[in-house]
């Protein structure tokens, strides 16, 4: 390297050689749940090693990209590190993505290259005119594809040797981010954020070598690819699933001793249902590490996953894209303490009172290497979080750097999201400032309303949004779903909230938001019982800007339109 003293993720492969030289690091498993393939840590190491010379001898240079659109393998980290190792710059594409969705992100990175799987290959006939070269990592037996290379082809190149290079700017992968509207747009991740994230994952989530990690998060998302780096880091055995479906992750789990896996919400209670169906949570002894990410989970999904994973610690990360995964962790459950701790000396209970009181939820302390600051107006201490520190993205692709809003936040990148920091260091998430509901000159953060609203047994789903008022700029609506066997009864004169009624309506929500604390202008004043799914991102992210759009088209008379229907108002 030119200067030996950079962080580099290729770096990792040493250690595999010398500590995991004979013993298996690799486990691929296909659709149908056999395992098809096995690999020691030598051989994986060579395996990035002579892709990475055919990749030279191809003409891969230094700063140039290579896109990835495929379902998660040992072949796909392979890529990733290969593509690095000499410079090159990877940039995983969203094998659930349309076509047209991939044709911006060509447009947006321009790669020279775009390496698929059998998911992916059929992406050839309408993205070459992109490409110099296009690589599949599975045989191409249709005459169609006469010019696509494959990853063994690679393999066997001349060249003997190859020297490890850095990128320009220490880039290492471009990660597309879609927020919660708008178009993707790809985030420049350097070698030192990933390694500094993955040594804090080693810290705190406490991996070692003789962990067996499954891969339930796609390659293509930033916390699985620094998940997945941080085992690499540590030498421990991967075990690879295409992608997440409940049945083979729960087959995985059992068949191989499975002891750490990240979920989100979704996934949890996806593992969850499964398990508690076959009343049997033996096959998940073994899991003694679960880090999740992608939205907190409610006390109630913390109690069964617990009462599902007996011995695993159960931890927390919030975080982002443009922060190279995690900025805080938090522990909600240690078996070897055998209690909830959702906040420092307080229990479940307790933490809810100080949620209410902040108008947040604690998403626990910031990661070593990361530096916090809440940017407020002064009458408040919430404000907007800003971050700083080796984390943090290079910026966006083809973007001019975005100035500070104010000379105070200089030399700090603004999350976009609004919370505060509590005396013992915790940061306490409010909302996004970009969903920011202005009702009679007041803020409403939709998270927090949702937050309270989703603690309702009736609800399955919530979204809240501001529509426009002529009295109060903007209304808060909240969009919901109902949970099964329950009814909505739009002229009831019941107020109970009890579970054991099963129907729900204005007045009866409005109540139970009162009930809890929930501020009088932030509860909602409407109420959209929406009928289809909500609109999402290919990141899985609410599309806040299209929900309000159809949500619009039913206002003010309740025709049932775009999957929703007008329930009720004030």
């Amino acid at each position: 390297m030119g200067n030996n003293s950079e962080a580099h993720i290729c770096q990792c492969l040493s250690r595999l050689i010398t500590l995991r030289r004979n013993s298996t690091v690799m486990i691929n498993i296909n659709a149908n749940g056999h395992e098809k393939s096995r690999k020691t840590g030598m051989q994986f190491a060579e395996g990035v090693v002579s892709l990475a010379r055919g990749l030279v001898q191809l003409g891969l240079k230094p700063g140039d990209v290579v896109a990835i659109a495929a379902l998660n393998s040992d072949s796909y980290l392979e890529w990733l590190l290969a593509v690095t190792y000499i410079g090159g710059i990877a940039a995983p594409f969203n094998y659930r993505w349309s076509l047209e969705e991939a044709r911006l992100a060509m447009n947006e990175v321009n790669p020279i290259l775009l390496v698929t799987d059998k998911s992916c290959d059929h992406w050839h006939s309408k993205l070459q005119s992109h490409l110099s070269w296009h690589v599949s990592m599975t045989a191409i037996e249709s005459s169609s594809y006469d010019d696509v290379l494959t990853t063994e082809l690679l393999k066997s190149s001349s060249l003997k040797s190859v020297r490890l290079l850095p990128a320009p700017n220490n880039a290492a992968i471009l990660c597309f981010t879609s927020g919660t509207s708008g178009r993707p747009k790809a985030v420049i991740i350097s070698h030192s954020a990933l390694v500094v994230q993955s040594l804090a994952k080693l810290a705190l989530v406490g991996y070692s070598e003789n962990d067996i990690y499954l891969h339930t998060s796609p390659l293509c998302h930033v916390g699985g690819i620094s998940s997945a780096l941080a085992m690499l880091m540590i030498g421990s055995c991967h075990v690879f699933i295409p992608k997440f479906e409940v049945k083979s992750a729960i087959r995985a789990i059992e068949q191989h001793h499975v002891t750490s896996l990240i979920t989100v919400p979704a996934m949890m209670a996806d593992l969850i249902s499964s398990a508690r169906a076959v009343e049997t949570t033996k096959q998940f002894e073994t899991v003694t590490k679960i880090l999740n990410g992608g939205g907190g989970l409610l006390p109630g999904l913390i109690e069964k996953a617990v009462q599902v994973f007996p011995r695993a610690k159960l931890i927390s990360a919030y975080g982002m894209t443009e922060a190279c995964s995690s900025l805080t962790f938090m522990t909600l459950y240690d078996p070897t303490i055998g209690s909830y701790n959702q906040h420092p000396q307080m229990n479940i209970g307790e933490s809810s009172n100080l949620i209410r009181q902040s108008g947040g939820v604690c998403v626990g302390k910031p990661a070593p290497h990361v530096e916090l600051q809440i940017s407020s107006n002064g009458a408040s201490q919430a404000g907007k979080i800003l971050m700083r520190g080796p984390h943090v993205m290079l910026g966006y692709w083809g973007q001019i750097p975005s100035k500070a809003s104010s000379p105070a936040d200089v030399g700090w990148f603004d999350t976009g999201d609004i919370g505060q920091i509590d005396d013992n260091g915790n940061l306490w998430l409010i909302g996004r400032n970009s969903g920011r509901i202005k009702s009679g000159g007041e803020n409403v953060y939709p998270e927090e309303v949702e937050g309270v609203i989703l603690q309702h047994p009736g609800v399955s789903t919530v979204i809240v949004v501001g529509l426009p008022d002529s009295r109060l700029t903007e209304m808060v609506v909240a969009c919901i779903q109902l949970k099964d066997n329950w009814q909505w009864s739009e002229f009831s004169s019941h107020n109970s909230v009890n579970a054991e009624d099963r129907y729900l309506s204005k007045e009866i929500l409005q109540k139970f938001c009162k009930e809890k604390n929930l501020t009088g202008f932030k509860i909602p004043r409407s109420f959209i019982l929406w009928m289809t799914p909500f609109p999402m991102t290919t990141t899985g992210k609410v599309r806040r800007d299209q929900l309000k759009k159809e949500a619009m088209s039913l206002w003010p008379n309740g025709n049932p339109l775009s999957g929703g229907l007008l329930l009720s108002s004030l």
